[in-house]
């Protein structure tokens, strides 16, 4: 017998609207048994009427997340390939290439808890929930059938699957996966270190976001604020900057960053320091330093809502410490990937942060994750990325 949720009557008809997750806090009553995690379980409104089938985790605060809204569709092998050449098919229609791109974005392409990466001709694979983890064997046969990679790295190393009751680990599920890959991106290459890079590798989120200092950076002085393995600072030369300064704390990206501005003959243009990029920012604010462009492309700092207050302080004060190292009618470039640091809270920190240096800011251009990263409309937690660039005029 099947497990079954019945809602509560008086909820937010979140899931009615697309919300992929049933909070433990939704649930009235549960009927046939308790599931395990990683147990199929019908999800039904306080009538009876039936409303999707997920997996269940009665450990998690999601006590269950969706996976199909059809009373009559099998989790197996075929839902998994359908899923697959779905989200193949969405990017193959918004990209001009796809062998270098987010091929499933979890919740958004209607996996929930699976993301999978694209390397070429091999595949990063992220499975961040106890439902997504009994499914591997499915997954496996569906991503060789639809995908037909050399080989699949995982890359397990993620917080919330101990939220889900599962270890963190890394290492290959199959083929043969090189530590780094090579990839192309607006006419550029890169290296991405698929075994300890951040995330899975390489910020494909940021893909448009790089384009889009195109207009800003030519013959101009341009800081890098946690560049990582140097994606915007090699953008940035390419558009026709005078010099790049990348900052990054990580000695490792540095390297590969110094190897993708030799591959694209823009070793000359870029000079990467090892610093943590709080210090930097404070010391060269205190010599007076100033740039055309200074970009700020930080780690999440609230990775959960107890964070958030600690987060606003920190985005303040590298965005402090830029706007003031903008030259008049210079860019700030800078960007959040925290999910509880909101648009509207982001936008007004920085503002914040603006005011007190004294500093107006023209916005010119706002966005979040390229297309290849798609977002289910009422599902708030699927915009997480924030990317501004605002012109800096002087009130003084």
């Amino acid at each position: 017998m099947t497990t079954q949720l019945k809602l509560k009557r008086q909820r937010k008809k979140r899931l009615e609207q697309g919300h992929p997750w049933v909070y433990a806090s939704e649930i009235d009553t549960v009927s046939g048994g308790e599931p395990a995690p990683g147990d199929v379980v019908e999800i039904v409104n306080h009538q009876g009427a039936f409303l999707a089938k997920g997996y269940a985790n009665p450990k998690s605060q999601i006590y269950a997340r969706v996976l199909t809204y059809r009373a009559d569709e099998s989790i197996d092998t075929a839902w998994a390939v359908r899923r697959l050449q779905a989200a193949l098919a969405y990017r193959e229609r918004l990209l001009p290439d796809t062998r270098f791109c987010r091929l499933v974005y979890g919740e958004a392409d209607f996996l929930p808890g699976l993301i999978i990466d694209r390397y070429g001709d091999v595949l990063v694979a992220q499975i961040l929930s106890y439902g997504m983890e009994r499914l591997k064997p499915v997954l496996r046969s569906a991503i060789e059938e639809v995908f037909r990679p050399l080989g699949v790295y995982l890359r397990n190393d993620v917080s919330v699957r101990r939220l889900e009751g599962l270890e963190e680990h890394t290492g290959l599920w199959w083929g043969e996966v090189p530590r780094l890959a090579q990839i192309e991106e607006h006419g550029l290459t890169f290296l991405a270190d698929l075994y300890e890079g951040q995330k899975t590798g390489y910020f494909y989120d940021q893909r448009d976001n790089r384009a889009a200092i195109a207009p800003f950076v030519p013959n101009a002085e341009v800081l890098d604020c946690f560049c990582h393995t140097g994606g915007f600072a090699v953008h940035a030369a390419h558009y026709g900057a005078k010099r790049v300064t990348g900052v990054d704390i990580s000695g490792s990206a540095l390297e590969v960053a110094r190897r993708n501005a030799e591959m694209n003959g823009l070793a000359d243009k870029i000079d990467f320091q090892e610093a943590n990029a709080f210090d930097f920012l404070r010391d060269a604010d205190r010599d007076g330093r100033l740039f055309d462009v200074v970009m700020l492309d930080p780690p999440a700092f609230a990775k959960s809502k107890r964070a958030l207050e600690g987060a606003i302080r920190g985005y303040k004060e590298i965005n402090l410490r830029g706007v003031r190292m903008v030259k008049d009618g210079g860019y700030l470039v800078t960007a959040s990937c925290s999910f509880h640091m909101l648009p509207d809270l982001f936008q007004a920190t920085v503002l914040d942060a603006a005011t007190d240096a004294h500093k107006i800011l023209r916005l010119v251009h706002f966005s979040g994750a390229a297309k290849d990263h798609p977002e289910i409309a009422g599902v708030e937690e699927g915009h997480y990325l924030k990317y501004a660039i605002y012109e800096v005029q002087s009130r003084k």
